[in-house]
């Protein structure tokens, strides 16, 4: 699913229904996004090299998308950018430990090099979020 950057004027939700299904439809991206990592890490094998970063990419990819979740139900704007950019720094780690493991290589390049994308993707949809708020 190609989605187009959402600074893009065309993109731009008008009303609070199109706001909405557009923060939804980021919650499902970035849920895929965890699962897909997760099976890509399926097909990392376990070395020394690869097993800390498979432990942390885990944990960074899916805790991005959890606090995204958790920044939609923030009591305060404040409070939501706070989670928000606590989503983005998980996914610049994400991006960081995807590209390692796609110059070295490892596992299912063509998926690496996908998760690679998205998650460069992610990262700019996150920021664009926080400048916003």
């Amino acid at each position: 699913m190609k989605i187009k950057d959402p600074s893009s004027k065309s993109q731009v939700p008008n009303s609070k229904e199109e706001r909405k299904y557009h923060k939804r439809d980021l919650c499902e991206r970035l849920l895929n996004f965890a699962v897909d990592v997760i099976l890509y890490l399926r097909t990392v094998k376990n070395t020394i090299e690869t097993m800390d970063m498979k432990r942390q990419l885990v944990k960074s990819s899916t805790s991005s998308g959890a606090n995204y979740e958790e920044s939609q139900g923030s009591p305060t704007s404040p409070d939501a950018k706070t989670k928000i950019g606590i989503s983005l720094k998980e996914m610049r780690e994400s991006n960081y430990f995807l590209r390692i493991l796609n110059q070295l290589k490892i596992g299912d390049v063509k998926r690496s090099e996908y998760l690679v994308k998205e998650s460069s993707e992610l990262k700019l949809i996150l920021a664009s979020i926080i400048n916003k708020l």
